[in-house]
């Protein structure tokens, strides 16, 4: 079946096809996908506006047949002690504020020299992603940072019970997500002026880092593929979009956890067109979203994975940032 529906200067056709995949195409053209092996959402985001991504084009093939990849383990274990995870009911250890107009939970000691901005998934504020980032604040001895969560959506994040979109309602409903609230172009070009209302309040911190989650982690490739990117060292986590094109701007130590849903072909190649260090590592049993808002910790394997991912970017930061 197709759906035409208008969005301010730019056309979305949504396609549902067998197996629950979706796909979305807006134009002009310019497509990726976010999806898993049993659902797909394709996109293509209109960047006629916005001089971070001019210079990319691009185009996903999805293939329902993805290898494994055994992990590659470049670090040592010894650099921090993350605290049980809690599978429900998870307390919050940070506090909301509000920084530069927008929502933000900040969490980690006030007097910290490093700062990681933590870009969420479109789900917003679940208490997996405010777990995650407690975790990174408080684990590492050696290493304390203060991390700055922005609600990037302004209190409007994408409903999960839209994914996977395996229905024409909730495909509509994440294309037009896509293109208006949650539009990659529009959140990186606010990323500057946050960290300079950050470092307005906290003239301790002297260096920044970012991680970006699913949607998060095209943000962190525009950010961070620019010249005069603010962040000494990146991640991105069970990225969206993922775009082998955005990797050979990127000259900061990058660390990318995909997720077996991500196509490995995409991966590998962003990974080759990485120019500084790197650590490029599939978690090969886990969904698209394990680390974030869909991760289910209340299975025993998500959470020895969930941890050991948070454990990964501990130590990648611990050492590049």
């Amino acid at each position: 079946m197709n759906v035409l529906k208008t969005i301010p200067r730019t056309r979305i056709r949504t396609r549902i096809f067998s197996n629950s995949i979706l796909r979305i195409q807006l134009r002009p053209s310019l497509v990726y996908q976010l999806g898993t092996s049993s659902s797909l959402l394709q996109l293509s985001i209109s960047t006629s506006s916005s001089s971070l991504i001019n210079r990319t084009s691009c185009k996903r093939k999805y293939s329902s047949e993805m290898a494994e990849v055994q992990g590659q383990h470049g670090h040592s274990a010894a650099c921090c002690s993350i605290p049980p995870i809690v599978a429900k009911g998870y307390q919050e250890k940070g506090r909301y504020e509000t920084i530069g107009g927008l929502k933000t939970y900040v969490t980690g000691p006030k007097d910290a020299t490093k700062a990681l901005l933590y870009i969420f998934d479109i789900f917003g504020y679940f208490p997996q992603s405010v777990q995650g980032a407690d975790i990174l604040a408080t684990s590492d001895k050696d290493n304390k940072y203060q991390v700055f969560m922005p609600d990037w959506f302004e209190g409007k994040p994408a409903d999960i019970s839209w994914y996977p979109p395996n229905t024409e309602e909730k495909g509509k409903a994440l294309g037009n997500f896509f293109q208006t609230t949650g539009a990659p172009p529009a959140t990186a070009s606010k990323v500057p002026s946050f960290l300079k209302e950050v470092e307005k309040a906290n003239p301790s911190i002297k260096t920044w880092g970012v991680i970006g989650f699913c949607w998060g982690g095209k943000i962190v490739s525009l950010t961070t593929s620019v010249a005069n990117t603010p962040f000494k060292a990146a991640a991105e986590c069970h990225p969206a979009m993922v775009d082998p094109s955005d990797a050979e701007g990127i000259k900061i130590p990058l660390c990318m956890l995909a997720s077996k849903d991500e196509p490995k072909e995409d991966v590998e190649k962003f990974e080759k067109n990485l120019k500084g260090e790197k650590h490029v590592e599939i978690f090969a049993d886990q969904i698209h979203g394990w680390m974030a808002a869909r991760a289910d910790l209340e299975d025993g394997r998500v959470k020895e994975e969930y941890e050991r991912g948070y454990r990964t970017l501990l130590e990648f930061f611990a050492k590049y940032l």
